[in-house]
């Protein structure tokens, strides 16, 4: 079967890709090939299932600030396809969207079947060709036409975009063909933690602490989520994205350091003696500070050394000191790591020394080109990495319209 365009990947930047090259480019012939039963599976899954369409932020420079990897390759395409385009393409096909308090864009619908139902239903307007269960096993080139062998049947294409995401099995036989793969590593992720301190307290939330990494450079701000194995929300999630590379070979094992109140020790410890006068015969642990939450003051008050029915006016100066420590620089021992729900990213893919930029095409496979995770790109948690996706596949899509 012969395709103008084939694009190897039914997910976000797949369809989107397509339906923006049929747009700009009625003419060709364009087929979606998907491995599995179903296509979108991450987009049914982003955001809670509420699908994180992107992030609010508006400056292309800001906006790359939240990749670990692609940062600097990414602020030109930012500059050609950014989140307000995004938010407009949804927009103009009858999404109304919503920026929460954090950034995060989602459908007003607040369900991720709104955007694959814009997908199916925009690919079929244009006539765009999806087949499903279709595994790739094998690409190569056969003079200026490439030819994809799949578990059912041979397809030749003039040019070929991937949207696989994080595919070991794509990967290599993009080795085949000359391309560089940067080993794969996990990016996103809670840390497991055992410790008493946070062992009865899972879904306790505290709005903003600071995190450091111990004999490291790393560091990190934002919300904290205790869960049933340890840590995890933004501040641990972007610490994982950043580290990535440092904690696989660190083993995932290493210690962090928290201050939950972003108050430095001598500050903390002055406001604990003014505490201890003011509030001198209530009890210690009946008496959170610093909008902590009671289960977590609690504990930490345990831990320094402080019994359950001590008031404050009986505490002496090394529970002051402890208690001051512990709330501004809590050491914790991480011991492992779990996949941040279902939203599995990797750093890791295509090196992007072998990628332009400006058009997403290899620089080493004429009219072969990439969008997304495939390549070695990852950001935080928060809609970036789907922005990512629309990025490349905006302008890959441009290209491949332009040229052929």
């Amino acid at each position: 079967m012969e395709k103008d365009v084939i694009i190897i990947g039914g997910g976000a930047a797949g369809f989107f890709a397509a339906i923006n090259i049929a747009i700009l480019n009625s003419s060709l012939n364009i087929l979606i090939l998907e491995r599995g039963s179903e296509g979108l599976q991450k987009v049914r899954i982003s955001g809670g299932g509420r699908c994180n369409l992107t992030h609010a932020e508006f400056i292309p420079s800001d906006l790359t600030a939240s990749y670990p990897r692609g940062k600097k390759e990414l602020l030109g395409p930012f500059h050609q396809f950014m989140t307000v385009d995004t938010m407009k393409w949804f927009e103009d096909r009858g999404i109304e969207l919503k920026t929460e308090d954090d950034g995060r864009v989602f459908p007003i619908s607040n369900t991720s079947q709104t955007i694959v139902d814009c997908f199916l239903n925009e690919a079929k307007k244009l006539n765009i060709q999806v087949l499903y269960n279709h595994s790739v096993k094998d690409i190569s080139k056969h003079k200026n036409t490439w030819l994809l062998r799949t578990s059912n049947q041979d397809f030749y294409s003039n040019k070929i975009l991937l949207t696989t995401g994080s595919n070991p099995k794509i990967w290599s036989l993009i080795e085949k063909l000359n391309h560089t793969i940067i080993k794969p590593v996990p990016s996103l992720f809670s840390f497991d933690i055992k410790d008493e301190r946070i062992k009865s307290i899972p879904g306790v939330v505290v709005e903003d602490v600071n995190i450091k990494v111990l004999n490291s450079k790393l560091s990190s701000e934002g919300p904290l989520l205790i869960t049933h194995k340890g840590m995890s929300a933004p501040s641990i999630l972007k610490l994982s994205a950043f580290g990535a590379l440092e904690f696989e070979s660190m083993n995932y094992k290493f210690d962090i350091s928290i201050n939950f109140i972003k108050t430095s020790y001598s500050d903390c410890l002055s406001t604990l003696k003014l505490v201890k006068n003011d509030m001198s015969k209530k009890m210690t642990i009946n008496s959170p500070l610093f909008n902590l939450p009671k289960r977590l003051w609690k504990e930490l008050v345990i831990s320094s050394g402080i019994n359950t029915i001590t008031i404050w006016a009986d505490l002496n100066k090394s529970q002051l000191d402890i208690l001051a420590t512990q709330l501004t620089s809590s050491i914790f021992k991480v011991q492992g790591k779990s996949t941040f729900k279902e939203e599995f990213v990797t750093a890791g893919g295509v090196d992007l020394k072998e990628i332009n930029f400006k058009t997403f095409e290899s620089k080493i496979n004429d009219n072969l080109f990439f969008a997304g995770e495939i390549l070695n790109i990852d950001a935080v948690t928060g809609g970036f990495n789907f922005q990512n996706a629309w990025t490349g596949a905006y302008i890959a899509s441009r290209s491949i319209s332009e040229a052929s």
